[in-house]
């Protein structure tokens, strides 16, 4: 099946039973099991749900992998991944990363002492010099959060098989329909699925998907064993969001190319981040990897007060956290998503004051266009 297709007709569709074309909103805690120990393979919704093992089985899929799991959020996403390491291993993280992945290694999992190091995995060459030899993990976004810098995932899979290491990457920003990272040789993928597979800024999810069923057990372990996991109805939700995410991600980038072009002949705008232009320093390597740039784009206006006068300014662009909608969202990174990290640190990383971070939506883009306009002049 072609991608398209597949977000409709893969994984688990419809009910047998009854003929419904959509998958069953199982709200159910418990199961009624045959006789003692003997069930029909759900027991308890921890464990299991078919719900979400609808959802589960479809992002596997998606992602061409062994299993997928769903979990409350992102951030439980994360944090169960990270559980697969133990106290005093060490894991190096992409240094652009975001706020709260940064916050969760660094006031979180430090005091299980789970050892960390930021590095530039947009540079091979540095990532190698940090390995240590309790180094277990390699964690990298592509495109990153917020600067859109691209990693080489095939060269990190490279250097993770090298020194037997796990090679973890957050896809939220590209989405397995532009870029599946598991056949590029990464061993775990996972998302923020309230962004674009969701995609109507109404549930709050993540999802993970592994390349091995050793991954897969210990995970269900782990996600069986934590409880971070996703209810029922979000996951219906996020079943019913992954059948438009072809239609929604091409109608995004449609808009987003339309909007850096006008950005980047804006006067008001110093600079801007977009893996799709060529002059991007990861644009080579995002077009070996991926099949489309997305719709996140950052800017820069030069100051924190330029920045706040346009977000005050602006009609159809809602100021909130997140991304990935159908609406068009927009903050300032320095002061939202990315408030948990040190000024200092922001700034050597080059998020500054006046970085502005923008999700496209599928509005009409010259809607969009003239607001953008309109509050930059």
């Amino acid at each position: 099946m072609r991608k398209k297709t597949q977000m409709i007709h893969g994984g688990i569709t419809g009910d047998e039973q009854t003929g419904a074309v959509s998958v069953p909103i199982y709200q159910v805690s418990t199961y009624k099991q045959d006789s003692v120990g003997k069930h029909r393979g759900y027991e308890y919704s921890r464990t299991g749900n078919p719900t979400r093992y609808a959802l589960e089985n479809l992002i596997a899929e998606l992602e061409d992998g062994v299993a997928g799991f769903a979990f409350s959020s992102g951030m439980a996403a994360i944090t169960s991944v990270m559980m697969l390491l133990k106290a005093d291993d060490h894991i190096l993280l992409t240094d652009d990363v975001y706020g709260g992945s940064y916050r969760l290694m660094t006031k979180v999992l430090n005091r299980f002492n789970l050892d960390h190091t930021f590095v530039d995995t947009s540079k091979p060459e540095n990532v190698e010099a940090l390995i240590q030899e309790n180094t277990k993990a390699l964690y990298i976004e592509t495109p990153t959060n917020p600067l859109l810098k691209i990693t080489d995932i095939k060269k990190m899979a490279e250097i993770a098989k090298k020194h037997d290491l796990l090679l973890i990457v957050d896809n939220t920003f590209a989405t397995p329909y532009w870029q599946q990272p598991l056949n590029s040789g990464a061993d775990i993928v996972l998302h923020s699925a309230t962004k674009y597979i969701g995609g109507h800024s109404d549930v709050v999810s993540g999802l993970v998907a592994v390349n091995s069923k050793k991954l897969a057990e210990e995970l269900h372990f782990i996600q069986n064993s934590v409880g971070a996991i996703l209810g029922p109805q979000d996951s219906w939700l996020l079943i019913r969001g992954i059948k438009t995410l072809g239609l929604r991600m091409e109608a995004i980038e449609a808009n987003t190319k339309k909007i850096v072009d006008f950005l980047k002949g804006h006067k008001q705008v110093t600079t801007v981040y977009y893996p799709g232009l060529t002059d991007h320093p990861g644009y080579d390597v995002a077009v070996t990897q991926a099949s489309g740039f997305g719709g996140m784009v950052s800017f820069d206006v030069g100051s924190a007060e330029k920045a706040e006068e346009v977000l005050s300014k602006l009609k159809y662009f809602t100021l909130a956290e997140s991304l990935g909608a159908v609406e068009s969202l927009i903050s300032v990174p320095a002061k939202m998503t990315h408030a948990s990290i040190p000024r200092d640190r922001r700034l050597e990383l080059g998020i500054t004051d006046g970085l502005i971070r923008i999700s496209v939506g599928i509005e009409d883009v010259q809607d969009l266009i003239e607001d953008l306009d309109g509050a930059l002049s």
